[in-house]
């Protein structure tokens, strides 16, 4: 694939969505987005009592962050543990691959959250629902596997459901059923971490970054996400992830990136709220706030371990002898450089 002719922007917020019964979602493959070949991602929102129905992925596992609204969700593990767990803005959940679960909206509002996908391929069209595998074989197997009469079975839904409008669940009510033995909700648990909550790294007039990785989120094998946010004129520096494809939801606010590519070839893109971007492994690239406002940017890498090389760093750590040479510097250029990682380069 000559990735030199791809396109890193796909404007997701403007895709035809699908809606039923309180939910709509918008996705984005590899099928959509030629560039993201490692990551899919998913918009969906649910309207107060409205369910994403009990589905599992064979391909993929799922991250997600709440941007806003509260919402509920149910797994199970293979050894017949059941979670249930309660997110609010700023929220972050995990499934590993093939894990069944549910989606709820709670609260009295609507829920928007983004689902990060550590498969391009994957695609919530071919994702594997209850209420399809159920209609789906004879209804004499679902009679006995269910203890229902055939008359019963025949007054369930006859196709996939995948979304499914109901009421808003008493919060005290799952909190009770989901934890028996505590006495409150830890902030973090098995499948929740409080991204929201972490202390971020701040870096004064340029902005700063909250970050969850396997190690502060162990279920969370395969995938790691942050949040950034950008002050006006602020650049997040030139930089690649040697481990890892770079997923991006653009939460708010205007920038610009640059995806190097070797060989001379760079490709810009222009990004709005609504907009998906997308960094393959290992290439080069920075983002840059074009606006007037903070632009707040949502991102996955498709590894549980963040690594990142920056070119600031990079160069700090070279004898200046080196540095000097390879780039053809003059006299008193060197120390103009930076001595140390910048990470967030506040506007000059």
């Amino acid at each position: 694939m000559n990735t030199a002719s791809l396109s890193f922007k796909y404007e997701l917020e403007k895709k035809e969505p699908r809606t039923n019964d309180g939910g709509t979602t918008r996705g984005a493959s590899v099928k959509d987005f030629p560039a993201s070949i490692g990551i899919a991602g998913v918009s969906m929102r649910l309207q107060p009592g409205s369910m994403r129905e009990l589905h599992w992925h064979a391909n993929a596992a799922e991250w997600a962050y709440v941007i806003s609204g509260t919402v509920r969700t149910t797994i199970i593990h293979p050894d017949g543990h059941s979670y249930t767990d309660n997110f609010e803005p700023g929220d972050v959940w995990y499934f590993p691959k093939g894990y069944g679960h549910s989606i709820q909206a709670t609260g009295t509002e609507e829920c928007h959250f983004i689902l990060i996908f550590d498969n391009g391929n994957f695609s919530e069209d071919h994702t594997f629902s209850v209420t399809d595998f159920v209609s789906s074989v004879p209804p004499e197997v679902v009679a006995q596997n269910l203890n229902l009469t055939l008359e019963e079975v025949a007054a369930l839904p006859q196709k996939e459901a995948y979304f499914a409008a109901g009421i808003v669940p008493d919060e005290m009510s799952f909190v009770a059923e989901a934890r028996p033995n505590e006495s409150d909700i830890e902030l973090t648990s098995f499948h929740r971490y409080p991204l929201h909550s972490q202390q971020p790294r701040i870096v004064p007039g340029g902005g700063l970054q909250r970050l969850v990785t396997s190690k502060e989120f162990p279920i969370s094998s395969t995938m790691s996400g942050s949040i950034l946010e950008l002050q006006p004129g602020a650049l997040r520096e030139m930089h690649w992830h040697p481990n890892a494809d770079e997923w991006q939801y653009f939460i708010s606010g205007q920038a610009e990136m640059s995806v190097f590519l070797a060989e001379s070839t760079c490709v810009t893109e222009q990004f709005s709220a609504g907009d998906v971007g997308y960094v393959p492994m290992g290439a080069g690239h920075y983002i840059k706030n074009t606006g007037d406002a903070v632009c707040r940017i949502l991102i996955g890498f498709n590894s549980g371990k963040y690594e990142s090389i920056d070119l600031s760093e990079w160069l700090a750590g070279n004898p200046k002898d080196v540095v000097i040479t390879n780039f053809g510097l003059k006299d008193g250029e060197i120390e103009k450089l930076p001595t140390e990682k910048v990470f967030i380069q506040p506007k000059k």
